[in-house]
């Protein structure tokens, strides 16, 4: 019999987890003080010092940036060992999704990573599309399956969001006062969030960190039924990569912040996509995803750490796209041991 091809994602993903967990641990010292990017930049050392000891040939397709001249990680980043015959993988990362929360010291704070096996066909696995927003609606998989049987199902982004929320309500059965709507608490979503509680759904509105609150409609764990409204576009790939593994779907079009950036999208090429409503398959269209998230600050999706006396507990989700396995841990950290290893050092840290 001819050798098993090995399973190339289950060795390597706990890596990833643990990319997240100390990236989660490296920000701990810098929650509630105030500084976002030196929240962010912790973060990314960790990360980057993770990535560093990776037997993989790794490349950031979508990193952060865009919006608010972060540390980094950014596109076109080389990370893993680079050995010849390793796994290539392309990448899209939140170091810290939520950087006010964290330096407020307020809920909803994680890190994640999406790692996918680069498509035969070179095509990316990961879609980087080069807008600051774009206009999301996220629901749960009962919700996917209902549209796939029946395609005139109004889960779309341009329908009202009344009708998406009396559709909900019939699929889930649930009276439209129990249908559960999470926003992002921004003046560009205001029509949004008072055509909601016209609706009357009901309605949790969040300051940051909508890669968890996308999430969260497919999550068996969460309250929330559908996320809307507008968001980051690398956040949207991100959760788009999540919902890959767990079963749901999201919708997204961009959304260009005025005449310049429209007509800086269609001089890059972008012009035919502005009307285009991209799926979770077209944001984060590889067969093997890996998304690794892990609290900094408790939210929907996850606790944040805990630490008590000299241990650290974190709280990570970590999922795959072939096998459809969701494996939420909780990892004790003895800090009186714990070291991490750091781009910024090359060295072992002791927390």
């Amino acid at each position: 019999m001819p050798p098993k091809t090995p399973d190339i994602e289950r060795n390597i993903e706990l890596d990833f987890l643990r990319a997240t967990e100390i990236a989660a641990l490296n920000t701990l010292q810098w929650l509630g003080k105030g500084d976002k990017e030196s929240a962010d930049a912790a973060a990314c050392d960790a990360i980057r010092g993770m990535f560093d000891l990776m037997d993989m040939r790794g490349q950031v397709v979508i990193g952060e940036g865009i919006k608010d001249e972060a540390p980094g990680l950014f596109f076109g980043e080389k990370v893993g060992t680079w050995k010849e015959g390793s796994p290539r993988f392309d990448i899209a990362l939140d170091p810290v999704d939520g950087t006010t929360n964290a330096a407020k010291g307020m809920p909803n704070s994680l890190s994640c990573i999406a790692a996918s096996l680069v498509n035969e066909n070179g095509n990316p696995s990961l879609l980087d599309i080069p807008a600051f927003y774009l206009n999301k609606l996220a629901y749960p998989l009962a919700v996917r399956q209902a549209w796939i049987k029946d395609p005139k199902l109004p889960i779309d982004i341009e329908a009202p969001i009344e009708e998406v929320i009396d559709v909900t309500a019939r699929i889930l059965g649930k009276e439209v006062r129990d249908v559960v709507v999470s926003v992002l608490d921004r003046p560009r979503n205001q029509d949004l969030i008072e055509a909601v509680r016209r609706k009357g759904a009901a309605l949790r509105m969040i300051v940051d960190g909508d890669i968890a609150a996308a999430l969260a409609p497919a999550m068996h764990t969460s309250s929330i039924d559908l996320y809307a409204g507008i968001g980051g576009a690398p956040e949207a790939v991100l959760a788009a990569a999540g919902l890959r593994c767990l079963g749901g779907g999201m919708r997204a079009k961009i959304w260009p912040r005025d005449e310049a950036e429209r007509q800086s999208l269609i001089d890059n090429g972008w012009g035919d996509k502005l009307d285009t409503q991209f799926m979770s398959r077209d944001l984060a269209c590889g067969e093997n995803i890996i998304f690794a998230a892990t609290g900094i600050s408790s939210g929907p999706l996850l606790a944040g750490v805990d630490v008590t006396g000299s241990i650290a507990i974190t709280h990570s989700v970590l999922m795959r796209s072939r096998s459809g396995t969701v494996r939420f841990t909780e990892t004790h950290h003895n800090l009186q041991k714990k070291t991490i290893h750091l781009r910024s050092t090359q060295t072992e840290k002791r927390i």
